[in-house]
């Protein structure tokens, strides 16, 4: 049996296509068939890697009685929240607004034309601990329908209304103060753990957004607290079982407050927004850990989500053979066949790997409940020799893991997620001074634009050699941010022409002048719900968020007033929300902290081949300078004249290197001797 969804790309819907459900794709002539027949639609969102998803499938899509149900009185939509997250914002929304809650699968009931007037996430088949049954709802609404349409119709009118009036571009008009990153820093220390770090009580986020916030308000006020909650939440994921003790690279949150139970879905986001913390991190205290976690989540990206031509893969599943996590699980009986008796029982102790378990089914998920100094201390051990044991061992007990049936892997190739990806790997390459991570980001950047960019147009995804779906803000805004990082990071002029590029390309496609913001998404055509302006900082940066850190930084590169003039009506128009919940929009108040100011440009010139320029050019870039963009200028390069014309007043070089900084268009006198350099980076 095939239903509509056999000759889509996305590995979420390809999953639901030979469902008995009658599923069709979102598109006009499916919503002409629900007008057709005068049915309700019934519209289900989720993703490949989605655990819920899954269970809601096995109970409900693939049960005969219930397909039956909805085939004969629905028309039923499948769409993959990660290839149409205009189409799930719109709709989580709405849910949102109707349940007060929201999440995955996301399960809502719309008239024929498109307008919510019922939403839930997860229904089991029939009805538990006081949740309704989901063959119970489509016969409710069935009835209801057949009854009483003129209700159901005047409720969809109501509430899109509602969104009308609510929706994320309603900005006000106000500015922001030092009080309101404050507030933020208050904010977030009062959900902090102390113990376990992170914010808030389980489930518990990496929230790697937040991180980086403090990071720059450690770095501008000095504020040692705001670096305490940093250090001591990376520390502890590193160290918890979110992080794949074995296979490296993170998983998705923690259920519990301890970061030692994993969500166990592997995301790219994740592994992009935690290498960035983790490499800024590191450029702030130079400690070592965070360094080689940087290249752990490395280590796993290429071997597990790269694709042959540079891309990155979206996700890899929670569940394998059914169950969630067993990928991942041991017993020490396990690691003792493995590694032996004597071998075995200390690793099962530095992982905490138990005959009683600490997951279900007297299975351990490894984690560290200390460090490897006190480890070895304890053992008795020199830590080296304890180091060098340790990675066979892991080495080891990762070889037999590949053995193991692996969880799914989504192989959809997403635009905005390598955007994320090729600046967190452009950033760490520069900061840990890493060519392997700087080759990756570029050749996943040459990925994006031989494969997503076509034609003048700039694609969502790609899998399996299919290019489809127009670019939404984010794969704009974050791709732009990736290119920002890697001209900093290399100096090419034609990374800083890419960012350009794509940031015209951002404001004519999405801005709106009038509310001084910019959109998700064109309008879809079909939806009747309000387009949004989103910009809520969650498990990713909203697009908003980071395009005014690129216009912020785009202005100070090429010295041009109309990126600064469009930051600074973002800031304006989006500055009473972001005051009211500060701790909310971190990525936000990053670009606003860059934007107010004191923000300075680093502008470099030398001589290509002058040893001591490329000295200083490493000092320079292994330095933590969020509040400062890099410049170089060679003279005999017309390209950077062009882009950035103010550099045309600076000097040539003479033989050696110059180092001008500059702040409020006023450059101080220029640094020559490497010393010098290093006393005012603070690296010396």
């Amino acid at each position: 049996m095939v239903n509509h969804l056999a000759q889509e790309k996305s590995p979420y819907l390809l999953q639901h296509a030979h469902n008995p459900v009658d599923w069709y794709p979102w598109g006009e002539a499916t919503f002409e068939k629900a007008k057709r027949e005068s049915k309700p639609v019934f519209l289900s969102i989720g993703y490949a890697t989605c655990h819920w998803c899954h269970v809601m499938a096995h109970e409900s899509f693939e049960d005969e009685e219930v397909a039956a149900f909805l085939n004969d009185h629905f028309v039923s939509i499948k769409v993959d929240r990660e290839e149409r997250p205009d189409l799930d914002a719109l709709y989580m929304t709405a849910c949102q607004a109707l349940t007060g809650r929201g999440g995955w699968p996301l399960s809502v009931f719309l008239t024929p034309d498109g307008k919510p007037f019922y939403a839930g996430t997860y229904f089991p088949r029939n009805s538990r601990f006081g949740m309704p049954g989901f063959l119970d709802i489509l016969r409710r609404i069935a009835m209801l329908w057949e009854n009483q349409p003129q209700k159901v119709h005047e409720a969809g009118d109501q509430i899109t209304a509602f969104l009308e009036k609510t929706g994320e571009s309603d900005t006000g008009a106000a500015a922001l103060s030092f009080q309101t990153f404050e507030n933020a820093v208050v904010r977030l220390r009062r959900v902090y753990d102390q113990q376990w770090g992170g914010f808030g009580n389980a489930p518990k986020f990496p929230t790697p957004d937040r991180l980086t916030f403090l990071l720059r308000w450690h770095h501008q006020t000095g504020n040692a607290s705001a670096l305490e909650m940093v250090e001591t939440t990376l520390r502890a994921m590193r160290r918890g079982g979110i992080f794949d003790q074995v296979g490296l690279g993170f998983h998705r949150y923690s259920v519990d407050v301890r970061w030692h139970v994993p969500h166990f879905e592997k995301m790219l986001y994740d592994q992009a927004l935690l290498m960035h913390a983790y490499g800024e991190a590191f450029q702030v205290t130079r400690n070592p850990l965070y360094a080689s976690t940087v290249m752990e989540i490395f280590d796993y990206l290429q071997r597990e989500m790269r694709h042959g031509d540079g891309g990155y893969f979206s996700a890899e599943d929670a569940d394998s053979e059914g169950e969630e996590g067993s990928f991942y699980l041991w017993t020490p009986r396990e690691v003792k066949q493995i590694l032996g008796e004597e071998k075995g029982g200390m690793i099962c102790r530095f992982f905490g790997i138990t005959e009683e378990g600490n997951f279900e089914r007297g299975k351990s998920i490894p984690f560290m409940p200390g460090t490897h100094e006190a480890f070895a201390e304890k053992e008795g051990m020199p830590l080296n020799e304890w180091l060098k044991s340790f990675e066979t061992a892991r080495l080891a007990l990762f070889k037999e893991r590949e053995r193991r049936v692996h969880p799914m892997k989504d192989d959809k190739v997403l635009t905005s997620w390598n955007g994320l990806m090729i600046a967190a790997l452009a950033s760490a390459g520069r900061g840990l001074n890493e060519a392997s991570l700087l080759d990756a980001a570029k050749e996943a950047e040459a990925f994006v634009w031989n494969h997503l960019f076509l034609e003048g147009i700039l694609y969502h995804r790609f899998r399996q050699g299919h290019v489809g779906i127009e670019g939404f803000l984010e794969d704009y805004a974050f791709l732009t941010w990736g290119e920002l990082e890697l001209y900093e990071a290399t100096f090419v002029p034609e990374y800083l022409e890419k960012a350009l590029q794509l940031q015209e390309m951002t404001r004519r496609i999405f801005w709106d002048d009038s509310l001084g913001g910019f959109y998700f998404s064109k309008p879809d055509g079909l939806s009747p719900l309000p387009r949004r302006m989103d910009l809520y900082d969650g498990a990713t940066p909203s697009g908003n968020s980071v395009a005014l850190s690129n216009l912020a930084r785009l202005g100070a590169i090429t010295g041009e007033t109309q990126f600064l003039t469009m930051a600074e009506k973002m800031i304006r128009a989006f500055a009473s929300r972001v005051a009211a919940s500060p701790e909310e929009y971190g990525h936000f108040l990053k670009g606003a902290l860059f934007a107010l100011g004191p923000s300075k440009e680093v502008v470099i010139t030398g001589e290509n081949g002058d040893k001591t320029l490329q000295q200083a050019v490493y000092e320079i870039q292994k330095a933590y300078l969020p509040d400062a963009v890099l410049v170089y200028y060679d003279p005999e390069d017309s390209r950077m004249a062009r882009l950035c014309p103010y550099l045309r007043s600076f000097p040539e070089p003479e033989g050696r290197f110059s180092v001008f900084v500059c702040e409020n268009r006023s450059c101080r006198e220029p640094i020559t001797d490497l010393e010098r350099l290093r006393k005012y980076l603070g690296t010396s």
